[in-house]
Formats: C-alpha cells, sequence, structure tokens
C-alpha cells in the first residue's frame, strides 16, 4: 500500500511538470497494478470526474495501444481518429478532449503504466510537447527503477541469485570477455553474456538501440558503480577513451546522465 502511495506522488509529480511546462490544460495517467490492471488515478486540469478510476485495456483507445506497443502514440482528433478503438469516447468527449497523447512508462522492457496529456482543440501536438511528455514518462521510470533496485535489496528471493548479483556476475563478464585471446571461449562468453541480458523475460516491442561492444562493456562497468577510471582500469582502456563510449552510449539511448544511460539501456534489454 505504502508502495502505491510513494508511486503515485511520483507520478503526480511528474504530470505538474509536465502541465508547467507545457500549458497542456489536461494531464493524467495511471501505474499498472497485479490486482488491478491499469486505471487513471491522477488527473491535473479536468473539470469532469469522467476519466478518473478509468480501467484501461491493453489495445483499446489511444492508452491501451500505447500499452500495448510500449510506445508513444497521439491523435489530433479523437473522435474521429481512425487508427484507434473508440471504447472510451464518451468520457474523453465528457471531459471535452480532442488531440491526446499517450506515453508509456517503462521499466525493464516492461510497460508500467501510462501518463497522458490533452488539448480541448484538435491541433497537432508540438515536438516541444512531445519531448516533454517522453521527459516526464522518465521521470516515473527512473524512480520506479530505483524503488525496484532498492526492493531487491532489501528483499533479495528465498533462493537462487539476486538480480544485483546476476547484474555483477554479468559485469565481470563483460570485463573478462575482450581479455580472452580464444575466439571461440570469447564467442561464448558473450552468449552467456546475451543469455543475461534477457534473462529477465521477453523483450516488450520498444525500439532497438545498436550499442558497440565496448559501449556495452562501459555501461556494464557504470551500472556497477564504477567511476571512468575505474572502468577504465578494469577494462584496459584510458579515462578519456570511456568517456567517450560512455558519451556514445548515453547519445543513442537519448540520455543524460549516467544513471539515465543504465536505466534506458535496461530498458531496452541491453543490460540485464
Amino acid at each position: 500500500m505504502r508502495e502505491h502511495v510513494e508511486s503515485s506522488v511520483e507520478l503526480r509529480g511528474a504530470l505538474l511538470r509536465l502541465r508547467r511546462a507545457t500549458g497542456l490544460p489536461v494531464v493524467f495517467g495511471g501505474l499498472l497494478h497485479e490486482t488491478r490492471g491499469l486505471r487513471i488515478g491522477e488527473l491535473s486540469g479536468a473539470v469532469t470526474p469522467s476519466l478518473r478510476g478509468l480501467a484501461i485495456s491493453a489495445g483499446s483507445g489511444l492508452g491501451g495501444k500505447c500499452l500495448a506497443l510500449g510506445r508513444p502514440c497521439a491523435v489530433t482528433d479523437y473522435p474521429s481518429a481512425r487508427h484507434i478503438t473508440h471504447e472510451y469516447d464518451r468520457p474523453v468527449s465528457a471531459e471535452g478532449l480532442r488531440s491526446v497523447i499517450a506515453v508509456p512508462v517503462v521499466v525493464r522492457r516492461k510497460v508500467r503504466g501510462v501518463l497522458y496529456g490533452a488539448l480541448r482543440d484538435a491541433l497537432p501536438v508540438g515536438e516541444r510537447v512531445f519531448d516533454a511528455a517522453v521527459a516526464a514518462a522518465r521521470d516515473v521510470e527512473q524512480a520506479l527503477a530505483v524503488r525496484d533496485e532498492v526492493r531487491e535489496l532489501l528483499d533479495p528471493p528465498p533462493s537462487g541469485p539476486s538480480w544485483e548479483e546476476v547484474r555483477q556476475a554479468y559485469g565481470e563478464l563483460r570485463e573478462l570477455a575482450p581479455k580472452v585471446t580464444d575466439p571461440e571461449l570469447r564467442e561464448r562468453l558473450l552468449a552467456v553474456c546475451g543469455r543475461l541480458e534477457t534473462a529477465s523475460g521477453p523483450p516488450a516491442p520498444l525500439p532497438s538501440v545498436a550499442l558497440t561492444p565496448r559501449e556495452t562493456d562501459v555501461l556494464a562497468a557504470v551500472a556497477s558503480g564504477a567511476t571512468n577510471a575505474t572502468a577504465a582500469a578494469r577494462l584496459g582502456l584510458r579515462p578519456e577513451t570511456v568517456k567517450g563510449y560512455l558519451r556514445s552510449a548515453m547519445r543513442k539511448l537519448g540520455a543524460h546522465t549516467r544513471l539515465e544511460a543504465v536505466v534506458a539501456a535496461r530498458r531496452v534489454g541491453v543490460l540485464p
């Protein structure tokens, strides 16, 4: 219950920041819960109660499409949109919404919620608004990812290795592989790394990110808490080279910080 309340607070804060940054008249969203699926639980700017508590099914309406595909979706005129289903037309029309954007909250390749922004006019959502909505979703993603990490550290499974142990082993294997001179053994080590990357379950349909092996090595070291100097020593590289690989990986992942890069890499399945 406490975790649900904390998650709602983070979602509410992200929505309020989105509204302030963009001037969107209405923002709302909800997080997935095991027992009751996804319901709209947070709203700002709404003038009717029509959307509150609305249950969103995967594939239904704009939010359901976003939930199923794991990527942002938008319509310029909700009532007449051809590429979504229209189960939710009544509550959307009751609130007077026309142009709507839906952005998924994705943690470890699993959609955990959806954030919406809406206009009461049939106008295209600009790039600035789109970028702000994605950034708001990323804020929630990072908060949920950190909470997951803390929960795993404090409450490991009763048997078998924790995710933190799996990730530590993965990082050590990534460091070891480039030093192995036997090409067959090196390929086997990298194959094991590939199995660990997908160990958390089948990947969601998210955009792929093509990182080079060295970019992945550096991110794995950073994920273990290593500084650039430590990562350089482990990987046999110069600190400036590590910085270059890290900057390149961050650019590909659309990340602005080291933590964002690690979270984004796990989100798309590059790291376990």
